[in-house]
Order: structure tokens, then sequence, then C-alpha cells
């Protein structure tokens, strides 16, 4: 395929995606069909089955370019979230970016755990009393007696308009209108309805004015006011696909997500603004916890990671898609890959409250090795969980 193919060389759905399939297969794409098929349907805003209802819709010359940019780009190994900018996760779609760890489907399963390990959710009732309740029915009987009087007035003016021969019909019905009083409002006003969520989100790519970056997120305390939420920390939170899957799946959770690398917190604030999820998520920068202030020590139900964690030396055979084109900094966790666990885990001990959980993703080989870890920073439990393959995965520690 050329982008400066003759404008009179139509490029059907059916030959562009056989074109693609084809070219893929010769630069040893794994799955060139999958491949293809994600490329034109991003490049022509066509649906997967579109490809096969429509297979001789023309593309455009806007389509071909754009095509023919993504293909070029897929050839050279390069991912394909990171050639149409995003990725699903969960009920999501994530924005993503070169620099930044693309989400993977094992990740769902610690996002699973995690939630799993929240207490459930309250139920939430109205607040009523027998003050409320009679002010109320106050408010309604007052309403219905002026209604009710503004009617016997109108009827009486009526009268008077039928007995005087040489009245104004259009002046009576104005008299009637200005005497007819606006019903009251019968609701409560002394309800309170107070919202107690975070006032402030992420202003762009800045911290909020208080000197404490996550001040905002005092009212995540489960003893303040009268709707608790469940602090929830995400440490090397990457794109921010985990916080905004448990602050989405759960509007109960406030959480603060951490991440050393520049790029990864300018996307994870990117993803939580785009996903109107920026009073219930503030992203920090730092190494692992310590951005965190200590005041919210202690007062979390939950931590979840998603750390470095592949040895280095499988970060050896790992496919070329990755090595050459993911960062290494969110791979690689040394000889046993539990490098940054090591240092995490004491602190998510620190940060969780009495009855917490630590929930961790990390190679399958050291699962047990990161058990005995966590068990003796202190957490009175610790199991681990398959991903999708069947291979240990997930890390769950109690505190």
């Amino acid at each position: 395929m050329n982008s400066a193919d003759n404008t009179s060389d139509i490029w059907t759905v059916k030959r562009a995606l056989d074109w693609t399939i084809g070219y893929l297969q010769r630069k040893g794409d794994e799955n060139p069909r999958v491949s293809a098929e994600w490329l034109i349907t991003e490049a022509c805003g066509l649906s997967r089955i579109d490809l096969y209802l429509n297979p001789e819709r023309p593309l455009d010359r806007g389509e071909l370019d754009v095509l023919h940019d993504y293909v070029a780009r897929r050839g050279t190994g390069e991912p394909l979230q990171y050639i149409t900018g995003e990725a699903p996760f969960r009920y999501l779609t994530i924005k993503v970016r070169p620099g930044v760890l693309i989400p993977r489907p094992e990740t769902e399963v610690l996002v699973s755990e995690a939630l799993a390990c929240l207490p459930a959710a309250a139920k939430r009732e109205a607040r009523w009393s027998e003050e409320s309740s009679a002010k109320e029915t106050e408010a309604i009987a007052s309403w219905k007696a002026r209604i009710e009087a503004a009617m016997a007035e109108a009827e009486q003016e009526d009268l008077a308009q039928a007995e005087a021969e040489d009245g104004d019909p259009a002046r009576n019905d104005a008299e009637r209108d200005s005497g007819a009083a606006d019903p009251s409002d019968p609701s409560d006003p002394d309800d309170p309805s107070s919202d107690t969520s975070l006032t402030s989100g992420n202003e762009g790519a800045g911290e909020p004015s208080d000197p404490s970056p996550a001040a905002s997120l005092e009212s995540s305390d489960e003893g303040a006011g009268m709707s608790p939420y469940f602090l929830v920390a995400d440490v090397c939170t990457g794109s921010g696909c985990i916080a905004c899957s448990i602050a989405s799946e759960r509007p109960d959770t406030r959480v603060i997500a951490v991440d050393v690398s520049d790029e990864a917190v300018a996307l994870a604030r990117q993803n939580v603004a785009d996903l109107h999820l920026d009073e219930r998520i503030k992203v920090l920068q730092g190494d692992l916890g310590s951005p965190i202030p200590k005041r919210f020590l202690g007062r979390f139900s939950l931590v979840v990671s998603n750390p470095p964690y592949v040895p280095t030396r499988v970060l050896a055979d790992v496919p070329q898609e990755v090595s050459a084109f993911e960062p290494a900094l969110a791979l690689d966790g040394g000889a046993d890959g539990l490098d940054v666990f090591r240092r995490l885990a004491p602190w998510a001990h620190r940060a969780l409250k009495a009855g917490g959980s630590f929930v961790c993703e990390l190679h399958e080989e050291h699962l047990e090795d990161a058990a005995s870890i966590a068990l003796e920073c202190g957490f009175a439990s610790a199991k681990t969980v398959n991903d999708l393959a069947g291979r240990p995965r997930v890390l769950v520690c109690r505190r």
C-alpha cells in the first residue's frame, strides 16, 4: 500500500484488509489478521463486524493515509495500543502512549481481587426524622390551602364579572392571575445532604493549592461525615488504569495514585480527567509511597500495586514489541523480580488499617518468596491467585 497511489485506484475494505494481513505476516507479526483488523477499524472508524458486512466499502484518501502510517509502524513491531493511543481495560478505555506500560489483561484480575478485598458498599438510606416529616406535612397542607383559597377567590370574581354587564374580561383575568399565590416548596429545608466528596481534583498537571498535595482527600477518612469513603493507594500507577477502574466501580472509594515517572504521572492525570474521576482520584509523583503524607498512614483500607516485577534474566526473552517499545523502568524487577516489592511491602503494612489488604501483581516464579516477605513484614496472611492463563500472578495479603 502506498499513500501516493493513484486516486483512481480504489482500495476497498477487503483489499486493504488482505494487503495488510499479507504485509504484516511478512514482517513477522504473530497475529497478522488481528493486527490488520484492529488497524483498519481504527483508521476508518469502523467496527470489526463492519469489515465483513461491508467489504466493498471504499477507503477515502484520508483513511488510506492514516492506515498507511499505522501499518508502517506496526511493521516495525510497535504495539497496537501505542499506534491507536488507547487500550481497553475492564469497563474503561484507557489512553496509552510510549513511555508508559500498556495495561494487560492479567492486571484486570489484580483489580478484581482488590475490589473483592474492600468492605461491601454501604446502603445509602434517606435521612428522615419526625421533625422533618412534620415540616413536610405542614408545608404541603399550607400549599393546598393557598391553592384552594386562590380558586375560591377566582370563582367569586367570575360571578362578579357575570353580573357586571360592562365588565372587562381581560382585566378580570389579569386580576385573577395576580391573586393566585405561588405554591411554596414542600421540600425539607433542614435536610442535610452535604457532599463529602473531594472538593478538588487534578487541576491540569498541577497540585492543589494546599501545601499538602493530598489535602483534598481528608474527607476520605471513614470517621468524617455521614458517608464514609474507603481510602485506597495505587502505587506504581502507570497509566492509572487500576486507580480509574477501582474509583469508577466503587464510587465509595477515594484513591491516591503514585508513580515516579513523569510520563506516567502526566498520562494518569489525563485518564483521570477524561474519565471524569477528578473528585475521586489524586495522582502524585514520587518513589512508591513517599509522596503520600504521613497522616494518611494507618488509614488505608487497600493498597494495590502492579510494580516492576519481571526478573532481569527473563527480560531477555520477552517479545521484541515489549522489550523494544515499553519502558524497562516499569518492567525490570531485579534479579528475582522482587526488588520493588521488598521496599513496598513494609510501607503497605504501615499504611493499612487493621483488616486492610495489600494486593500486588508479581512474577509467577517468585510469589511464594513474596508471601514470605509479606509475612515477615507483619501481615497476618498471604495467598496467591492465578491469572487468566492459570499461572500464579496476584498476591493478596491481609493486615
